[in-house]
């Protein structure tokens, strides 16, 4: 979230109640994914598009976003198409895709496009503690907003410590290989990282008990509501549902 806040020159979304963001950007979502029709999809697409430009996301961050997301919806154009059953379309000598798997194929391309870029546009901005905030107080249970806060947090602690073991690894002479030696010893680094963090979940639950933690969420940030999000809240869900009768229409 540190580099999308980096890569916004202005956003029209900086003041907005963290909770209206979030819980925008999740109705967006469900009515997204609920779309069946192509014409009702593109107009998702387009909707989210007209919101990423108001966050104000810088293009080179966005395209880099999307591409690391597509890279997976590729492999649906490599299973979809040829497994449904239907109307058969020559592609590349033997190989027929199915009509209704490339349509398919493509409504699941433009949906998956358009929630990235809803996320993006409204929740990528927020600073992570105010999410966390921002969660809590919309009710979602304390534990959950607990881990994801802590997993943010320390996911970067086991990277460093996997860095730390190939250093190690590498001070002490091991080149990689396709040998058993390679193989055990990647696994030994990869026990030893995860023996490592939870010896140091340990020690930081402990340090926070002595610090008075009692399961429950605190924070000094107050998150309140403000006029501009009375008037974006009523048109941006009604937009959602001229989406969703537009898709019941056209199918």
């Amino acid at each position: 979230m540190i580099a999308e806040c980096q890569g916004r020159k202005f956003s029209l979304f900086r003041t907005a109640d963290p909770r209206t963001l979030l819980a925008a950007a999740a109705a967006a979502s469900f009515c997204f994914s609920f779309v069946q029709s192509l014409g009702a999809s593109a107009s998702c697409l387009a909707f989210a598009l007209i919101l990423a430009a108001m966050g104000g996301i810088s293009a080179p961050l966005l395209l880099k976003r999307l591409a690391a997301v597509n890279i997976f919806v590729l492999f649906i154009w490599l299973t979809i198409p040829f497994a449904m059953p239907g109307e058969r379309i020559d592609v590349l000598g033997p190989l027929r895709w199915s009509a209704d798997g490339i349509r398919l194929a493509m409504v699941t391309t433009i949906k998956c496009n358009a929630i990235l870029l809803s996320f993006l546009a409204l929740v990528s901005g927020i600073p992570l503690p105010l999410v966390g905030c921002a969660l809590d107080r919309l009710r979602v249970p304390a534990k959950l907003v607990f881990l994801f806060l802590f997993t943010f947090r320390y996911v970067h602690v086991v990277g460093e410590e996997w860095q730390r073991l190939q250093t190690a690894a590498k001070l002490r002479g091991f080149v990689p290989s396709n040998s058993l030696h390679t193989y055990r010893t990647i696994g030994n680094m990869f026990g030893l990282t995860f023996v490592n963090a939870i010896d140091r979940s340990r020690r930081i639950y402990e340090a926070m008990l002595l610090r008075g933690f009692d399961g429950s969420f605190h924070t000094v940030t107050e998150v309140k509501s403000t006029p501009a999000d009375k008037r974006f809240a009523p048109l941006f869900f009604a937009a959602l549902v001229f989406l969703f009768l537009l898709d019941v229409y056209l199918r």
